[in-house]
């Protein structure tokens, strides 16, 4: 079997939680398949990059080169399709070409520009709801990685239930654990001037992330529960929305740190081993990487009570109401103050990440494309 795999946005430099399950899924099923019957190609706008780059012996790259900035899917990939098909077509992110076999998968992370249009630009809200309702009914398979994003398929698409198959995210479990190295902890907060005590924030700086409600508590916790020396540190790329977190944040500062987007997975880990509480405030998420990330690494997770959240974090995490600053506030207090309830997250959190993995995504993915 013939099975092409878009890796363009798994060969990014920058990569968010899309991009990044893209990268490790690719790197697994590799591993799956390298004494296989299967000749795999991956499709790539540039030239593979890093581990991409290193394919085994029925691992193809295939530069479908295309010098414009935008349309590369639409057209230059479309017309590779139409040209020379592979037997199976797997999109893990982005949309699919104009033209596709007639066994295509496609992954689909959520639905939140249906859910929160005010969150998106124009252009984006229309292109993604295009391109979503044409692979919800033209793929022959319909990857989602909750229960959630089934219903909300379900519900606001009309996708019938069998044609949608549950694949759970991971994390990289090989970098996100605890470590005992304090020094090397100490090392990375210095080298980004962050003081103690602080809470983590990982994720692009949007309004769709909850980041106005996340500020707003801690505004209460600096001011009404009297912790002025509580920090706040927000690691990730600016998105949409960001003027208006913009004033929320030079308003708290210099207590609220932005550190921009980190390409070192290393100095993450560091970032959370060192918080007292990792916050993940958001409005609408389709599964959530960072909250396994932060409790496979032997940390407290506070994070908004939407469904996805809840169905990752079961009972290792605290969850407040979405939208609600002072609920949070509450939340991150009982934490900050609570030491038994604290080690008892952590420890909840170290065994529940263990039901994650990328080898077993990769697997239960595997068999959906040769079951087509």
């Amino acid at each position: 079997m013939i099975i092409g795999v878009d890796a363009s946005r798994a060969n990014r430099t920058k990569k968010t939680g899309v991009e990044w399950y893209s990268y490790y899924l690719i790197e697994e099923l590799k591993k799956l398949t390298e004494n296989s019957n299967h000749q795999f190609f991956l499709y790539t706008d540039k030239p593979l990059r890093g581990e991409l780059a290193r394919l085994p012996k029925n691992w193809q790259e295939k530069i479908l080169k295309w010098s414009p900035r935008y349309l590369w899917t639409k057209v230059r990939f479309s017309w590779e399709m139409l040209k020379r098909k592979p037997d199976v077509l797997f999109i893990p992110s982005h949309i699919m070409p104009s033209f596709y076999p007639k066994k295509t998968v496609m992954t689909i992370h959520d639905l939140g520009y249906e859910r929160y249009p005010e969150a998106y630009s124009k252009f984006s809200r229309n292109y993604l709801r295009k391109n979503y309702r044409f692979a919800a009914h033209h793929a022959a398979k319909i990857i989602v990685p909750t229960e959630f994003t089934k219903k909300e398929l379900i519900a606001l698409y009309g996708v019938k239930p069998g044609k949608i198959e549950v694949v759970s995210l991971a994390y990289n479990d090989k970098t996100f654990k605890p470590i005992n190295d304090q020094g090397k902890v100490n090392a990375v907060l210095e080298k980004y001037k962050i003081k103690k005590p602080y809470l983590l924030f990982v994720g692009r700086l949007e309004t769709k992330k909850g980041l106005q409600t996340l500020l707003r508590a801690h505004q209460l916790l600096v001011t009404s529960y009297q912790l002025p020396d509580l920090n706040l540190v927000l690691v990730g790329g600016r998105g949409f929305g960001y003027k208006e977190l913009k004033p929320l944040i030079f308003n708290l500062k210099p207590q609220v740190q932005e550190l921009g987007y980190l390409k070192s997975e290393e100095d993450r880990v560091s970032l959370c081993i060192g918080t007292t509480g990792f916050i993940v405030p958001s409005l609408y998420e389709g599964f959530g990487i960072p909250v396994l990330e932060a409790m496979a690494c032997g940390v407290s997770v506070i994070a908004s009570d939407i469904e996805s959240l809840k169905e990752i974090g079961g009972d290792a995490a605290l969850f407040f109401k979405v939208g609600d600053p002072e609920d949070l506030a509450k939340k991150i207090k009982e934490v900050l103050e609570n030491q038994e309830l604290r080690k008892k997250m952590i420890a909840s959190g170290l065994e529940r990440v263990k039901n994650f993995s990328w080898q077993k995504c990769a697997e239960k993915t595997l068999k959906i494309l040769e079951n087509l």
